[in-house]
């Protein structure tokens, strides 16, 4: 694949891969491509309600979402259907590779919730980064990883999450 920029306007499919295979794809239209930023809209993509505890995804749901092609994180901007906004679920991934209509991330299954008013701050999926293996396989992998859950996390508490998307 290559890296050039996406144009505005025109459609590409995400899709996330997690140990090896695609976890889902989905289509979304391009909103921005600066050459290292990609962001893309996209409806909720997964079959029916996903219900977190903390967050309800549901049909209805529009996701802008931020791709970088040198940082290991993507970050969802969640809003309702009816424009409200429910939060940001930042994926901790390898940085993402954009080219030939596609946009392709690797899920290194850490994950961080930041609530709409910011004073929610989850960090997810310790648990399955430990089952992964990748601190065995890995390390260096790993290691970014951690450092990208720590960064975001950092961010969201000093009040500082929406400078990355702004």
């Amino acid at each position: 694949m290559s890296t050039n920029s996406a144009e505005p306007g025109s459609l590409l499919t995400v899709t996330l891969v997690k140990a090896g295979r695609t976890k889902i794809g989905y289509p979304a239209s391009v909103v921005s491509d600066d050459g290292v930023r990609l962001t893309v809209s996209a409806p909720w993509a997964a079959d029916g309600v996903r219900d977190f505890g903390f967050v309800r995804f549901e049909p209805g749901d529009v996701f802008t979402e931020h791709y970088w092609r040198d940082r290991w994180y993507a970050v969802k901007e969640v809003r309702a259907a009816d424009a409200s906004l429910k939060g940001w679920y930042c994926d901790i991934t390898r940085p993402a590779v954009v080219g030939d209509g596609a946009v392709v991330v690797e899920d290194l299954d850490l994950d961080l919730w930041v609530s709409a008013d910011g004073d929610t701050v989850l960090r997810l999926d310790e648990d399955e980064f430990a089952e992964s293996g990748l601190a065995e396989s890995d390390r260096e992998a790993a290691d970014r990883a951690v450092q990208a859950l720590d960064e975001l996390e950092l961010l969201a508490r000093l009040g500082k999450f929406t400078a990355l998307i702004d």
